[in-house]
């Protein structure tokens, strides 16, 4: 199952050494509802070595704020702290996987 982030635990879950990635969504919002079988499945396939995670830009506002999030869903990829790629916008489950896996 995948997180839940917020600006409260998210520098916790960068500090653990996997990579993480963070989908910034929204109850609203149609594509992140689509795309939210697709983080649920990654969080199960890529359990124990990376963490996967989703931030309600509703409930936390200073999280998304501090990547510039304009746009939903916008899914970031972070390495050691740092973004290292992002997507914004629905996509297939394969062009996650494929960015994930170059961060492992």
């Amino acid at each position: 199952m995948a997180q839940h982030i917020t600006s409260d635990n998210f520098e916790a879950l960068c500090n653990t050494g996997k990579p993480l990635v963070l989908d910034f969504w929204a109850t609203w919002c149609g594509p992140c509802r689509r795309m939210a079988p697709v983080i649920e499945e990654l969080a199960e396939e890529y359990d124990g070595r990376a963490i996967i995670g989703k931030c309600d830009i509703e409930e936390d506002e200073k999280l998304p704020m501090r990547y510039s999030v304009r746009n939903i869903p916008t899914i970031l990829f972070i390495k050691d702290g740092a973004v290292v790629d992002k997507q914004i916008g629905a996509c297939p489950k394969a062009t996650l996987q494929q960015k994930l896996d170059a961060l492992l």
